[in-house]
């Protein structure tokens, strides 16, 4: 996308367009409510294009366990032993050919709704990704939507081999029932029976996964034998041609790109494989690969990816930053840890599994990230992705069910959000206008002044230049104003061809207009808001 920078939203969907105000704790749909595809409207879809948005993340779209009952549309029923909260993890998938039931107005007509907001999305100049989950399904997963010809995942499995490289999609515990720490009546009158035991998806290769194992998941067999040596990873293994059956589907449908959880938990072979396949048909589609350690970015990147999470670097060192355990020297780490791969890698500051910044966990207040937001969105070339809510402060700090009061939104509840639109909105609204608008972040080259500013830990500033557009971005994670002497080092007019002289500068944040002198090794008075940030255009 040359000329524009990619600006993320992730919404969840069935929290979204929910203006029901009821919030009880364990609610059903019927007493809490729940958003639906329609609410996408395109008066709403044109509200988030303008806010600079290119990428909408609708997560939670494909049909996944939950408690609530939808056995009168044909619907299979979850025990709620293995269902987490009421609404269900969007993360257990039962029907990876369906969509969530919640999210239509029409149930029998759920995917025609989805279909639509497509189109919609499409209309209002923004790309659609949705989640693809490759690692694990849910326990009692069963697709009633699957087109002909499709076999059903486990469908011709041997449940008494354990392991098998090529026919099983599934790891089994033979002879062993599924005995986990909890309650398998979970209120019923029968309980939850598993013989034998599927493997649970967090790698928990036992018949007994614990309180904080993925417990209401299995794990699918990609060939690789985790407690032996008997792997074989190619495209005989069955899982691997119901996966990509599975990915073309979704892309037939008009979807633009997949963000694969938990991607480095499948092996990188099937991914250098199905997203070379899938990019025969449909050259357009991008991954985005939820990958956390960084030694094994430049190996999923090669095998396909577009872009993975830069969590363990740049978010880890950003939260560090923001809550002054760190000084802004992590910032200049944490980019040099990735500059080969800088173009790959997709900074955020919230999604559905980080706690809100406004948190008590966190900052207590979204404000005390804009400078962290000024950085990440406007530093690189490469895409930023925020979490709907983050633009207004949302807290996070609701008791709403499963998900107990931790920081985060709910997941696995029936819930709205009670925040709104605040001048926090107005400052992420300016931002991200900068960065899809400005050619100096599209397209332009990145100097970090900082190692001649080694005096400022709180404050941190970069040059951005693309032709003859320049900006010089200075912000300040300290709590009070101050003005800093920058100094330009002489290496940062070489690198990006800039003359020494005096520059007009507007600041594209508020309209105020300056005098610069930059010289070679020369300081600049800068004064800085607190909590802010000042972005030059000269």
């Amino acid at each position: 996308m040359k000329g524009s920078k990619i600006i993320i939203y992730q919404i969840f969907t069935r929290l979204y367009g929910n203006s029901c105000q009821t919030r009880k704790p364990f609610g059903t749909i019927e007493e809490n409510g729940c958003g639906k595809f329609n609410d996408f409207t395109p008066s709403v879809l044109k509200q988030i294009r303008e806010m600079g948005v290119s990428h909408v993340w609708y997560t939670g779209v494909i049909r996944h366990a939950t408690m609530t009952d939808y056995t009168r549309y044909g619907i299979p029923r979850q025990h709620p032993a293995v269902v987490k909260g009421r609404a269900g993890s969007p993360y257990a998938i039962t029907d990876y050919y369906d969509v969530d039931p919640d999210l239509a107005v029409n149930v029998e007509k759920r995917m025609e709704e989805f279909e639509k907001l497509v189109g919609r999305t499409h209309r209002a100049g923004l790309k659609m990704i949705i989640d693809f989950v490759p690692n694990h399904v849910a326990r009692q997963y069963h697709s009633i939507c699957k087109p002909a010809g499709v076999r059903d995942l486990g469908e011709d499995d041997n449940p008494e081999n354990g392991f098998d490289p090529v026919h099983n999609n599934f790891y089994y515990c033979p002879g062993q029932p599924f005995l986990p720490y909890f309650d398998l009546y979970h209120g019923e009158k029968e309980p939850y029976t598993e013989m034998p035991a599927k493997a649970t998806g967090n790698d928990c290769f036992h018949n007994a996964p614990g309180r904080n194992d993925w417990y209401e998941t299995v794990k699918l067999n990609y060939g690789k034998d985790y407690n032996g040596t008997w792997s074989m990873l190619n495209e005989q293994c069955s899982t691997w041609q119901k996966m990509l059956q599975i990915l073309l589907f979704w892309a037939s449908k008009g979807v633009d790109a997949f963000r694969c959880d938990m991607a480095e938990m499948v092996p990188a072979e099937f991914w250098a494989w199905a997203t070379a396949r899938v990019r025969q048909q449909y050259p357009h589609i991008r991954f985005i690969g939820e990958v956390y350690n960084p030694a094994e970015y430049r190996r999923y990147i090669a095998s396909g990816f577009d872009y993975l999470y830069d969590k363990v670097g740049m978010y880890d060192a950003m939260r560090d930053v923001i809550c002054h355990r760190r000084g802004t020297d992590a910032i200049t780490w944490a980019w040099q840890l990735t500059d080969d791969i800088r173009d790959h890698m997709l900074y955020f500051l919230e999604n559905h599994d980080e706690q809100r910044i406004a948190s008590d966990f966190f900052a207590g207040s979204g404000e005390k990230a804009v400078p962290a937001l000024v950085v990440n969105a406007l530093m690189q070339k490469n895409p930023f992705m925020l979490y709907f809510g983050q633009e207004w402060g949302e807290r996070g700090m609701d008791e709403e069910g499963f998900s107990g009061r931790d920081g985060r939104t709910t997941i696995f509840d029936y819930w709205s959000l009670s925040s709104h639109f605040t001048d926090l909105t107005l400052v992420y609204n300016k931002v991200l206008q900068i960065a899809q608008t400005e050619k100096a972040v599209a397209e332009g080259q990145m100097f970090d002044v900082m190692y001649a500013n080694k005096q400022y830990f709180r404050q941190y500033a970069f040059l951005r230049k693309a032709g003859n557009d320049i900006l010089l971005v200075v912000v300040n994670f300290d709590d009070q104003q101050l003005t800093i002497q920058l100094t330009i080092p002489d290496h940062a007019f070489s690198y990006l061809e800039i003359q020494e002289k005096a520059y007009k500068a507007t600041d594209l944040l508020t309209g105020s207009h300056a005098s610069l002198v930059l010289m070679r090794d020369q300081q600049v008075p800068i004064t800085l808001p607190a909590r802010g940030a000042v972005v030059f255009k000269l």
